[in-house]
């Protein structure tokens, strides 16, 4: 197995500071998915280069990081939790140095491909290492914590990068890592327990062929936002190919780089359902959301981060509460009832007045964040405790990629709303997107028909 924490239990000490280490190295990983695009004019013009070469910036930090999601878990489990996450930790803080320093786009890009490397480590397995050093009745409780980092920092991401840029250069968004990173690397080399790994043959071929699926289906939603339609269909066909090839040969496998033993297990099949139709409703929200602020009702920008700040803040209070609730209440009812107040959020936010006040759209935002905090903790809970522990690797990374699949599926559908509909693309992009958490409470609720386990387990 690799980690037993019945042989391997920490410390209270030990216990929160290998948690904190965690939950830094997730919540830079997020931040860094979306601080740099504030930053790309910038960097175009001080790099002197073209804003189509720029974007490679926030592409290449994005494929690798979906493209390792899957290598990195099946390595954590061959090699050990530990020792994989800290190489991705080791790698990011390099590498965001790198970036920090490039003195030409080509090594930018280059420094940000090989951060994203060091980010999928961290995604993939910071779930899997909660699951390890935490008793079973707090596991809940943890991943309540990680769910709240990736929330946060995702929400953050824009304001943090233009705070950064209102007092220093670009390539302070990438050396602000280094400090934060290097305290990391020691304390969780010192603290964190070793492990055991559970050695076995790498599948070099599952490993190339998940990133190139990963890859095409992020290129797809890419080249939708570019009403490159013809392109996208094509890419996202490939990638849709790749997945379906990568299935067939991993049939059989004892343990396999795509999960099979864990997808054959209804409640973890459900529970990803229910997280990819989820993370696609929010970030349809979090994309269409600015316009209907600004474009339909006329804020400005500052206006409009802080009538979408109650969303984000809500779930940093609602996550723990759900987390201890786990204990008491099945994980499939309180990821429910949570979508059903995301997806009535959403569909208040699409049918508000023209000229709402503040107050009004508010407390929409504040519902919507209360019920993704609920669904949140609570699914991811079972999709990491539903399994062996010696799975954990492989749980984490299809939670990480179902997460990206998510995000993938909403970007299109956003662009492809706006290139079609214009200037109303915000208001059908909410129903959307409350259609999204409907269908994603539909599939909650059908786990308490196959049993689902308490949120502990």
């Amino acid at each position: 197995m690799a980690l037993d924490v019945s042989e391997q239990r920490l410390d209270a000490t030990r216990q929160r500071w290998v948690s904190a280490c965690v939950l830094c190295g997730v919540a830079l990983s997020s931040l860094d998915s979306a601080v740099a695009n504030i930053a790309l004019p910038t960097i175009a013009r001080q790099l002197v280069t073209t804003d189509a070469s720029t974007i490679w910036v926030v592409n290449g930090y994005q494929l690798s990081s979906a493209a390792c999601l899957l290598p990195a878990a099946a390595l954590g489990e061959i090699l050990g939790l530990k020792r994989v996450y800290l190489f991705g930790l080791i790698v990011f803080m390099l590498s965001s140095m790198a970036c920090a320093l490039a003195p030409s786009i080509d090594v930018l890009v280059a420094a940000r491909i090989a951060q994203g490397v060091g980010g999928s480590c961290m995604a993939a397995l910071g779930a899997a290492l909660i699951r390890a050093i935490y008793p079973r009745d707090r596991v809940g409780h943890g991943l309540a914590l990680v769910a709240l980092s990736v929330a946060l920092s995702g929400a953050a991401g824009p304001t943090v990068g233009a705070f950064v840029l209102s007092v220093a250069s670009w390539s302070w968004l990438f050396m602000i890592n280094v400090p934060f990173c290097f305290v990391a690397v020691i304390i969780f080399a010192t603290m964190a327990p070793a492990g055991t790994p559970s050695p076995r043959r790498f599948d070099w071929t599952g490993a190339v062929l998940s990133a190139a699926a990963l890859s095409a289906l992020i290129l797809g939603v890419d080249s939708f936002g570019a009403r490159a339609h013809g392109m996208a269909v094509a890419e996202v066909a490939a990638g849709v190919a790749g997945f379906a090839l990568l299935f067939r040969l991993q049939i059989g496998r004892a343990a396999p780089l795509l999960p099979l033993d864990l997808l054959r297990i209804p409640l973890f099949t459900l529970s990803l359902g229910t997280s990819i139709c989820s993370y696609a409703a929010q970030i349809i929200a979090y994309v269409s959301l600015p316009f209907l602020f600004q474009v339909d009702m006329h804020r400005s920008a500052i206006a409009a981060g802080l009538l979408i700040t109650p969303w984000p803040l809500l779930v940093a209070a609602a996550a723990p509460v759900a987390g201890r609730l786990g204990i008491r209440y099945p994980a499939s009812l309180l990821s429910s009832v949570g979508l059903v107040a995301l997806a009535a959020g959403l569909f208040l936010l699409a049918v508000m007045p023209e000229v709402p006040a503040d107050w009004n759209i508010g407390w929409r935002m504040a519902l919507c964040g209360v019920g993704f905090g609920f669904f949140q903790t609570p699914n991811n809970t079972t999709i990491m405790t539903v399994g062996p522990l010696h799975r954990a690797g492989a749980a984490g990374g299809m939670l990480a990629v179902a997460r990206v699949l998510g995000w993938c599926l909403g970007s299109a559908l956003v662009g492809f709303i706006f290139a079609v509909k214009g200037p109303g693309g915000s208001t059908i992009s909410l129903l959307v997107a409350g259609s999204f958490a409907t269908v994603g409470a539909i599939a909650s609720a059908s786990r308490l028909f196959a049993g689902t386990p308490r949120a502990a387990g």
